[in-house]
């Protein structure tokens, strides 16, 4: 589970009560190993324009990470510029968290995340400093990928489904 924020602010216009971070949790814990849970990541380039790519995102150890060619525009970004979006339509909560995102070298972090990817389906391996496995999305490339660690630093929910809520919170 990620950590827990800081600060939780209202967003609400129709009257309902702040959207709790469990509910977001836990519709983390349920959404992410799904492959139908759709996961984007946001970038921003040397010269402002942004960028979108879809992701697979996994939780290891209160982290999120995700995977990425060593040559994809994804990587490339983010070895400029780590600040980036991660926004996901989750099981009764849309959700888009702020923060950076930084690749990972450590061998033992890299072989525990392979390992979540792995028990989610995607037969992931740690390999030295980055993940392979059979195959990945297209748009990735040929193995090995990159590992990288998203921070939050801001979050913003909006519930689907009764009891409806939107909030701001915010990560130390």
């Amino acid at each position: 589970m990620l950590a827990e924020p800081v600060e939780a602010t209202d967003l609400n216009i129709y009257g309902d009560a702040k959207l709790p971070w469990s509910r977001v949790a836990e519709a983390l814990d349920a959404g992410l190993p799904l492959p139908e849970s759709a996961v984007f990541l946001g970038t921003v380039g040397p010269d402002g324009r942004p960028h979108s790519a879809g992701i697979g995102a996994a939780e290891c150890e209160g982290s999120l990470y995700f995977t990425s060619g060593p040559k994809a525009r994804k990587t490339l970004r983010l070895e400029a510029n780590p600040a980036c979006t991660i926004s996901a339509r989750l099981p009764g909560v849309d959700l888009v968290l702020e923060g950076d995102a930084v690749r990972t070298t450590d061998t033992d972090e890299i072989a525990r995340v392979a390992a979540v990817y792995a028990a989610g389906g995607w037969p992931a391996e740690a390999a030295g400093d980055a993940i392979t496995a059979p195959y990945s999305a297209q748009s990735a490339g040929p193995a090995p990928w990159y590992v990288f660690r998203f921070t939050a630093r801001v979050a913003v929910g909006v519930a689907l489904a009764e009891p409806y809520g939107a909030t701001r919170w915010r990560f130390a």
